[in-house]
């Protein structure tokens, strides 16, 4: 009995030694949660003409791009028209898809927007329209890009030959007008005695019309174009003279002949929605400066191999008429007015 206490006592002191140098068990590591990177805003683009059309194209392209970079989610329709189709277009995609954004052109849909608008009131809409933002939650824009449309009457009119230059436009409307006055004013300060002769197609998008309608300012003497419409630089290239893009760089259209374009860059202002809506401090405003040269919203095209056909001279002034412009030494004059048939 005494031997079987003394083997107990040994084996519980043995057991003790070996539990007391093994080692303590360690706290499990508690790994601190990995943070989520900003949510992706889903935007959707409402366009009423054809994504080939330069206008609603700028736009396109600028969405599509921040989408390759990774930085939003977008999906679009294009070519819904002016007959209705906007706004039922715009409740099914408020409803079905619910994006945080919605941007398009409203000209020509503006009361249809606007009623959409009002029924999503947590949606951010965005649209181009010649009238003002609506509260809540819609932001207007509009093609600011009256600045370089200067710069290139500049180079038209050191360029021409003739005396002539010939404008091919959509619609007279101020958007449009502000354009064309603009570049009729480049190309005076240049050349004081030119003649612009300006041809209104009163349409968004028909290249055939347009081209058409530049023919005919060839045929009354133009020797230099500016295709404020799509279409127009076609009826340059077949007769072999300069003419100038509208809204994106178009120099691949006619690479020896379009000497520049006004550009639109809608990205300042598509970044500047998503920081706002992001941020919670979205509100219905007038988002015009972005669209203008101070940021990056309006630039001239770049001249491409029709750099060393244009006189130095000439180019060294529109150089510095640029820089004047973006130092804002130089305004240039928002005249929306109707430009006469011959100025």
């Amino acid at each position: 009995m005494k031997r079987t206490i003394i083997s107990i006592i040994l084996t519980i002191l043995l057991i003790s030694q070996v539990v007391g140098c093994a080692p303590a068990p360690q706290p499990t590591a508690v790994q601190p949660p990995v943070p989520e990177g900003p949510k992706k805003l889903k935007i959707f683009g409402a366009f009423a003409t054809p994504i080939e059309e330069p206008w609603d194209g700028v736009i396109h392209s600028a969405l599509l791009k921040l989408k390759e970079e990774g930085k939003i989610d977008y999906e679009y329709t294009e070519n819904i028209g002016y007959s209705g189709d906007m706004e039922r277009i715009l409740q099914e995609t408020a409803d079905q898809k619910k994006p945080d954004i919605i941007v398009g052109d409203a000209f020509g849909n503006e009361e249809a927007v606007r009623r959409v608008a009002a029924l999503y009131p947590k949606i951010a809409f965005a649209f181009g329209s010649g009238l003002g933002p609506s509260e809540p939650n819609v932001s207007v824009f509009d093609n600011w890009i009256h600045e370089p449309a200067y710069l290139s009457g500049m180079l038209a009119g050191g360029l021409t030959k003739t005396g002539t230059i010939g404008v091919v436009g959509g619609m007279p409307v101020p958007e449009v007008n502000r354009l064309i006055n603009a570049f009729i004013a480049g190309a005076r300060e240049i050349n004081p005695k030119v003649v612009v002769k300006v041809s209104f197609i009163n349409s968004w998008f028909d290249p055939a019309a347009a081209k058409e309608a530049a023919q005919a300012l060839i045929d009354g003497g133009a020797d230099v174009l500016y295709a404020e419409r799509f279409g127009v630089i076609e009826a340059a290239k077949e007769k072999g003279l300069w003419a100038f893009g509208n809204m994106s760089d178009q120099n691949s259209l006619a690479p020896d002949l379009v000497v520049s374009s006004p550009v639109w860059n809608m990205t300042p202002t598509i970044e500047y929605l998503i920081k706002a809506v992001a941020g919670g401090t979205y509100t219905a405003q007038d988002l015009k400066d972005f669209s203008m040269m101070a940021k990056g919203g309006a630039s001239l095209a770049p001249f491409h191999n029709t750099e060393a056909k244009i006189p130095a001279d000439l180019l060294a002034k529109v150089k510095e008429k640029e820089q004047a412009i973006l130092k804002g030494l130089f305004r240039v004059d928002i005249d929306e007015r109707q430009p006469a048939p011959v100025n």
